[in-house]
């Protein structure tokens, strides 16, 4: 294989076209064979071989930058750079990234699991390569999907302002090749990208400058360059914003892109090269439903069917098959999501009800502004967006939504950690940015029959904005729902031991459902509640249990600051509760990438640690009340001093103790 000779991108150097398009087919069957065994993001990165083995060609990475947007289609990219030895580990605990991180490379110059960056970082570098006197080259590779985003249009606009020496490459994977990509296309192409036309174009513009009347001249001549062009290409709107327009060229014809991309290189300015691909290129079963293969569990590569596991419901798709349930009774029900369809759990309602749902693309922002149009309109919009990415929307959430208290119901997916895609894709902040939004309400449903509950009460009585959150993964098991014991705004108390309280909300129900019951046996009464609404707080029972124990533990799965532990010690802290509140979530920190219950052991939300940290938080202050609490002919003797410190020796670093003397 050539792939087995190429540790860096100097090693291509040397080589012939004959022998790239050989190193672009062994690129394709890596990526299939390690995706296959691993998983990760396939069809994407089958599509952008071609793009990546001519840049790297061309340029001299890392000194010249490339930003990729979505960084998913950075597999290549990794291949050629040096990491083929650890590529088995991609989107694996401890192993490689499945985006680019500037930690894991040098040839990392911008990392990115969100789309509709690279332009704007891409521009940042280009004035910062200026300002620093450097000459080394800066490229922005995007899809077209990261296109539809705001924030690429922004980066367009000040691009074309600024004229810095920028390439854009636009990975189009949508559109057929079509007339487009025919003769006419590739010859007026050719002759807009052949130097000696350049070096005339330039010479006849520095000659009509000496004319009387240069500017008029100047101007027609350019008009009718510029309406030649938007006639036989699409860029005129690139050109409208200040880039000279190339394309659109076959992303898979290897010579054609070596030919164009060395002829615009030099180029100065801002450029943007448009170029069609196919997701999924080179392996049948990815060809042909590019969607299905955008991300993968592992699979078989030879039949391209993935192991069927036999696993309960997910969150998702309850979700879906109750917003079917809810459509078909509510004809105001509408549905929007931003290029989600599939994981959102919203297929099924986007075919049978085309005309009620809405995929505006990867623009959150929109889609909440949107949602808070049509809810001010009396439409009854349900706005699914993953946790992380309605970060991108917080604005619209205060500005557009909650400040006029529209009825938008947020169904927020992948709520906490989500598993491989890492850091980028954790769900870990939702609550904290969620709960000091004045109007809103939080709901975190324990398993499936508390969402479509929380579901079918926002829709039916439009309450004002509702977010209802819930994790990536199986609904548990264990927890079994009486759905007359459900009620709106409602905490329910699940045991009821008197040593201490524990309050958990959503996901982390299940497992300390499973923790009581352990330490039920171990001799330890716990009172457990299942916080399933954590904005507004159940101060009810709060209260009730502030004055029954003088240890309250909370565990959620969001960021130990600012979720449902701050909101809980606040209020407990404002009526005089003198006892100690204990937080059990996820850290401080940006927790990295690895298989779903991996991460929750590592950073102490799984049962076992649960278990573990709240033994080790009860076991100084019950070995000291065992000394006490003796009897002696017959008679017990109290406890004189019941204000132990006892903090305990070895908390998980996920859990934060405050204490507050009376």
């Amino acid at each position: 294989m050539i792939l087995d000779r190429i540790n860096s991108p100097s090693d291509m150097k040397e080589l012939n076209e004959e022998q790239l398009l050989e190193l672009a087919d062994d690129l394709r069957q890596e990526i299939i064979s390690t995706v296959s065994k691993s998983g990760g993001h396939l069809a994407s990165n089958l599509g952008a071989v071609e793009i990546t083995t001519a840049l790297h060609y061309l340029y001299d990475c890392p000194t010249d930058q490339f930003v990729w947007d979505v960084a998913h289609q950075s597999y290549v990219h990794k291949l050629l750079t040096g990491r083929r030895s650890r590529f088995n580990t991609i989107r694996q605990y401890g192993g490689l990234s499945g985006f680019t991180k500037r930690s894991e490379s040098d040839t990392d110059c911008f990392g990115a699991g969100h789309a509709s960056t690279s332009i704007s970082a891409a521009l940042g570098l280009a004035e910062a390569a200026h300002r620093l006197n450097q000459k080394h080259h800066v490229v922005a590779i995007i899809g077209d999907g990261a296109l539809t985003g705001g924030l690429s249009f922004e980066g367009l606009n000040n691009a074309g302002e600024q004229k810095q020496n920028l390439l854009v490459i636009l990975n189009d994977n949508a559109m057929s090749i079509s007339k487009n990509v025919g003769a006419m296309s590739k010859y007026l192409t050719n002759i807009m990208t052949d130097q000696s036309y350049n070096k005339v174009r330039d010479d006849i513009w520095r000659f009509l400058g000496r004319l009387k009347k240069a500017d008029k001249i100047r101007e027609t001549v350019s008009h009718f360059e510029s309406q030649l062009k938007g006639l036989l290409t699409p860029g005129t709107m690139f050109e409208q914003l200040g880039f000279r327009y190339f394309g659109p060229i076959d992303g898979h014809d290897l010579p054609l892109l070596l030919k164009t991309i060395g002829q615009i290189k030099e180029l100065p300015g801002p450029r943007l090269l448009h170029v069609i691909t196919q997701k999924g290129k080179g392996y049948e079963p990815a060809e042909k439903n590019a969607t299905k293969y955008h991300g993968v569990s592992a699979f078989n590569k030879v039949t391209g069917q993935s192991e069927k596991k036999v696993a309960l419901p997910s969150y998702t798709a309850v979700f879906g098959q109750k917003m079917l349930e809810l459509a078909e009774k509510d004809s105001k029900l509408v549905a929007i999501t931003a290029a989600m369809a599939p994981g959102t759990g919203l297929s099924e309602f986007a075919e049978k009800y085309p005309d009620r749902f809405f995929d505006v693309g990867i623009a959150e922002q929109h889609a909440v502004c949107y949602a808070a149009g049509l809810a001010a309109g009396g439409a009854k919009p349900v706005c699914a967006i993953y946790s992380t990415f309605l970060q991108r929307a917080y604005d619209q959430i205060i500005h557009d939504v909650a400040l006029q208290k529209l009825p938008v119901i947020f169904c927020v997916d992948r709520a906490g950690l989500v598993g491989e895609d890492g850091p980028t894709h954790h769900g870990s902040f939702d609550l904290s940015y969620l709960r000091p939004i004045p109007n809103m309400t939080i709901a975190a449903p324990a398993n499936g029959d508390e969402l479509e509950q929380m579901l079918a009460y926002a829709v039916e009585n439009r309450v004002g904005p509702v977010t209802i959150r819930y994790p990536r993964g199986s609904i548990p098991s264990e927890l079994g729902q009486d759905q007359n014991r459900f009620e709106w705004g409602r905490w329910e108390v699940m045991s009821g031991g008197n040593d201490l309280a524990l309050i958990a909300t959503g996901s982390m129900v299940a497992p300390c459902h499973s923790v009581v019951k352990r330490l039920a046996k171990e001799g330890v009464g716990v009172s457990l509640i299942n916080a399933r609404f954590i904005k507004p707080l159940d101060l009810e029972v709060l209260t009730e249990l502030s004055q029954r124990f003088e240890r309250v533990i909370t565990v959620e799965e969001n960021s130990v600051s600012g979720g449902l532990g701050s909101g809980i010690l606040d209020y407990l802290y404002s009526i005089g509760y003198d006892g100690k509140v204990e937080r059990i979530g996820i850290p401080d920190r940006f927790v990295q990438h690895g298989a779903r219950p991996l991460l929750l052991k590592e950073i102490g939300l799984d049962e076992d640690s649960i278990h573990r940290t709240i033994t080790e938080m009860v076991k100084p202050r019950r070995s000291i009340l065992n000394v006490f609490n003796i009897r002696k002919n017959g008679k017990k003797k109290e406890a004189t001093d019941r204000k132990v410190e006892d903090k305990p020796s070895d908390l998980s670093p996920n859990t934060e103790i405050v204490d507050k003397e009376s």
